[in-house]
C-alpha cells in the first residue's frame, strides 16, 4: 500500500464510547459491557446514518445500525495495553503512550496524612472525604458546604481527587487556585486528576458548570502532540485536552461547554487550519450519560454527535483526515458499578487518502492511533504502536 499522507488530521474522541469488553474486562468487574451496543439494545436501536456509512456496524453488532456493504471508511478497533480503564491513561495511549503502572486509586477515601496535607497546602477546610458520584454528593452535602465554605472532597472508583463548592461561596478562581495545591500533594501518591467540580443553585436544585477543570499528572514520556508541535505544526486541544496532557504539546487551547459546542468548534478549525493536528474530547456521553446509567440520553447524544460527524465530511477538504475513536467505555447498562468500564474503542478513518472499506481488524493497543497519525503527517515519532497504513 502506497504512503497515506495528510495535512491535517481531527482526532475526535467519543468519550467513553467503547464497542465491546475487553478479554480481562472481568478482571476489571466489566464482564460483558459494550456500552454502544448495549446502549442500541437498552433503547430498542440507533440512528447513526453518518457513522454508519463509515463502518460503526462493522466493528460490532449495533441495533440500528446494520453493517454497511461498501463502507465509506477504514473500520476496526484497538485494545487498552495499559492496565487501566480511566481517561487519561487511555488518551495518553492514544497518543503514543502505553502505561505499565496504573494510577492509585483510593475507593474507600484519601489516608489521613494525604488530606492533612492538602488542609495544610490549600489552606482550606473539608467535608466528606469517601468515594461518592457527582450528583449524589450535592444533594446531600451541598447546602453545608454553602453554610460552612468548606470545600467537599470526594472520590470514584477511578484515580481521581474530586473537590466540589458552589461558585458563589468559593469563587472560581480560589477553587481552582485549591485544586492546584492539592495537585502537588497527590503527586507523591501517583494519582493522576484533582478535578474541580464548581456548582450553582439552591438547595434541591444543584447544578455543576461548565468551569470545571481538570489538573492532571504531566505524560510520563513523549506523545504524539509532542511531535507534531515540535514539527512547528499547530496542535489544538478543544475540551479537557490541555488538561489531560497537563498542557504539554497542545499549542492551543479552546474550552468548550458540552458535546455540541466542541461539535461547533471542530468544524470552524476544520475550516481554518490548514494543518496540524486537532484533538477533540466530547466529554458528555461519560460525564452526563455514562457514569448516570442513562441509555436514553447516551443514545440522543450520539445521534446528535452524528449529525455533526456528517456535517464534518461534507466540508472536508482533500487534505484532512478524520479519526473517530474513544478513550475507555462507560457502559449505561452495566449495573454492578457506575465507574468506566474496560472496553476496546472504534477505530474509524475517513478522508479522500483513506483506502475505503479497508477492514483494520483488531489493533493490540490505542496506541496505534498516534502511530497512524504521526505518520500520516509524514512525521518519525518515537511513539509505541503501529500504523494503520
Amino acid at each position: 500500500m502506497a504512503k497515506v499522507r495528510a495535512k491535517k488530521v481531527i482526532l475526535l474522541v467519543l468519550d467513553s464510547v467503547g464497542v465491546g469488553g475487553l478479554p480481562d474486562a472481568a478482571d476489571f468487574g466489566d464482564e460483558g459491557a459494550n456500552t454502544l451496543a448495549n446502549t442500541a439494545r437498552a433503547v430498542g436501536g440507533l440512528s447513526l446514518p453518518n457513522l454508519q456509512k463509515l463502518g460503526l456496524g462493522n466493528i460490532t453488532n449495533v441495533l440500528g445500525v446494520p453493517p454497511a456493504d461498501n463502507p465509506s471508511g477504514a473500520f476496526g478497533k484497538m485494545a487498552e495495553a495499559s492496565p487501566a480503564k480511566d481517561t487519561v491513561i487511555g488518551h495518553w495511549e492514544l497518543s503514543g503512550l502505553i502505561s505499565t503502572k496504573p494510577f492509585a486509586t483510593f475507593p474507600d477515601g484519601f489516608p489521613p496524612d494525604l488530606m492533612a496535607r492538602f488542609e495544610k497546602a490549600a489552606d482550606v477546610q473539608w467535608l466528606f472525604n469517601g468515594a461518592a458520584s457527582g450528583t449524589e454528593i450535592l444533594e446531600r452535602l451541598g447546602a453545608q458546604q454553602m453554610e460552612t465554605g468548606k470545600v467537599i472532597v470526594y472520590t470514584s472508583a477511578d484515580s481521581v481527587f474530586q473537590i466540589a463548592a458552589h461558585e458563589e461561596v468559593v469563587p472560581i478562581q480560589r477553587q481552582y487556585e485549591i485544586c492546584q495545591a492539592a495537585r502537588k500533594v497527590i503527586d507523591d501518591y501517583h494519582m493522576a486528576r484533582v478535578i474541580c467540580r464548581p456548582f450553582v443553585g439552591q438547595p434541591g436544585d444543584f447544578s455543576r458548570t461548565f468551569n470545571r477543570k481538570d489538573f492532571c499528572m504531566a505524560p510520563h514520556g513523549p506523545t504524539l502532540l509532542d511531535a507534531v508541535a515540535a514539527a512547528g505544526m499547530p496542535v489544538v486541544g478543544v475540551g479537557k485536552i490541555e488538561d489531560i496532557f497537563s498542557g504539554r504539546g497542545v499549542t492551543r487551547s479552546i474550552h468548550t461547554e458540552g458535546n455540541d459546542h466542541g461539535c461547533e468548534v471542530m468544524l470552524e478549525l476544520a475550516a481554518e487550519l490548514a494543518e496540524g493536528l486537532i484533538f477533540v474530547n466530547l466529554v458528555e456521553f461519560d460525564s452526563h450519560f455514562g457514569h448516570r446509567r442513562n441509555p436514553e440520553g447516551y443514545a440522543e447524544a450520539l445521534e446528535r454527535a452524528d449529525r455533526y460527524i456528517g456535517k464534518l465530511a461534507a466540508q472536508m477538504d482533500d487534505e484532512t483526515v478524520v479519526l473517530i475513536t474513544a478513550d475507555h467505555g462507560c457502559d449505561p447498562t452495566h449495573s454492578s458499578h457506575t465507574d468506566h468500564t474496560r472496553e476496546y474503542v472504534p477505530m474509524l478513518y475517513f478522508g479522500r487518502a483513506i483506502p475505503q472499506g479497508l477492514d483494520l481488524g483488531s489493533a493490540p493497543t490505542f496506541a496505534a492511533a498516534g502511530a497512524t497519525i504521526a505518520s500520516l503527517l509524514g512525521l518519525q515519532a518515537n511513539l509505541a504502536g503501529q500504523s494503520a497504513f
